[in-house]
């Protein structure tokens, strides 16, 4: 078993703990052992047994609540497993944790540029300007101009009038590309979890905000998998190493189908890239910078460009030679870059999808 509790600072535990419902902290570990319910169960039993979880909380009357409204389900063999409304109740419960914090985050934004399908009408007005839609005028304001202009006489004339401003909702196809490689769990430290819960928040983002976007997901590690939305609660590193090249690869043959007018790729990793694919065999190369693997990523990224997809990469590493790399794909690719931590990863994403999706229409 990977994670194991007893070796983190107790308080640091308490601290957690204290913010989270019995529902939220079982959804977290689900995420953490990969979507293995029986094995979230027994964690919470083994959180219980030493003094993190009250000892009058009835855990297996909160596990027979889980069933009985058809979160968990059990096997062939009697073990817990996660089922389908499981899964879109952690997907909703990703989106309202990162999305409520959105106010904080101190993500800087830079606009892409779009051609949109669509508008919202903003509460905010402006004067008229000749060749507005006349379906967006403000009656009501535009009166008041009238009366204030005549002291009282309703006589309307054209400087009187005002429109209520409009947002361009611009369609986008967008693939998050998470790394799956060892680096993902080195050390003691969890990003695997992290970049999940950030896929599973777009997820329900796009679903019940904008529909009319796409968003796919694949894995890299010695090679690149596309993955179903629905497979996400049960994805883990592995002892791969980072062939983010065939990521990128992956992600623009998935983007090249969609009819959406904005292409987005959200790389997410922590480490250099260490291999590539050729020939049908991989070329790896763990130790430091290999040039080959360096440059035949950076064209990748090139490609990428020609082809007018932006790629955004989430950096959860500060290592100087490897944020030099980020910044040389970015340069590439024209995109951007953010260096984050697993715990704002996700503030950063979604914060950069809702604001380089949309632009004031005049």
């Amino acid at each position: 078993m990977r994670h194991r509790f007893f070796h983190l600072d107790p308080e640091l535990i308490r601290s957690i703990l204290d913010g989270l419902s019995l529902e939220r902290l079982f959804n977290q570990l689900l995420l953490a052992s990969a979507g293995d319910a029986e094995n979230a169960m027994n964690w919470m039993r083994e959180l219980q047994e030493r003094g993190y979880i009250g000892a009058k909380v009835d855990l297996e009357a909160f596990f027979d609540a889980l069933e009985d409204r058809r979160l968990i389900a059990r096997d062939g063999e009697g073990g817990a497993m996660l089922t389908s409304a499981g899964e879109r109740s952690i997907r909703k419960e990703a989106f309202e944790e990162i999305f409520s914090s959105l106010s904080r985050s101190s993500a800087g934004y830079h606009p892409i540029r779009s051609v949109g399908e669509g508008s919202e009408q903003l509460p905010e007005t402006r004067r008229y300007r000749f060749g507005d839609d006349v379906h967006r005028l403000d009656g009501m304001s535009s009166i008041r101009n009238a009366l204030k202009r005549t002291l009282g006489d309703l006589e309307l004339c054209e400087d009187d009038l005002e429109v209520h401003e409009t947002e361009h909702l611009t369609a986008c196809s967008t693939v998050v590309a998470i790394d799956i490689s060892h680096s993902m769990v080195l050390y003691g430290e969890d990003r695997i979890t992290p970049a999940k819960k950030v896929a599973l928040a777009l997820t329900e983002l796009i679903t019940t905000k904008y529909p009319k976007d796409s968003l796919g997901v694949l894995v890299f590690g010695d090679r690149a998998e596309r993955i179903e939305l629905s497979d996400l609660a049960y994805v883990d590193a592995g002892p791969f190493h980072t062939n983010t090249r065939e990521g990128l690869q992956l992600a623009r043959a998935m983007l090249a189908r969609k009819k959406q007018p904005n292409k987005q790729i959200f790389l997410i990793t922590d480490g250099k890239p260490s291999a590539i694919t050729e020939g049908g065999s991989i070329y790896k190369n763990p130790f430091g910078l290999d040039m080959k693997i360096v440059n035949r990523t950076l064209e990748e990224a090139d490609l990428c460009r020609r082809q007018r997809i932006v790629i955004t990469t989430f950096m959860l590493a500060t290592d100087p030679m490897l944020t030099d790399f980020v910044e040389k794909l970015t340069q590439v690719n024209r995109g951007r870059a953010y260096f984050a931590s697993p715990y704002n990863l996700g503030e950063f994403i979604l914060a950069d999808y809702i604001k380089n999706r949309r632009k004031r229409v005049n």
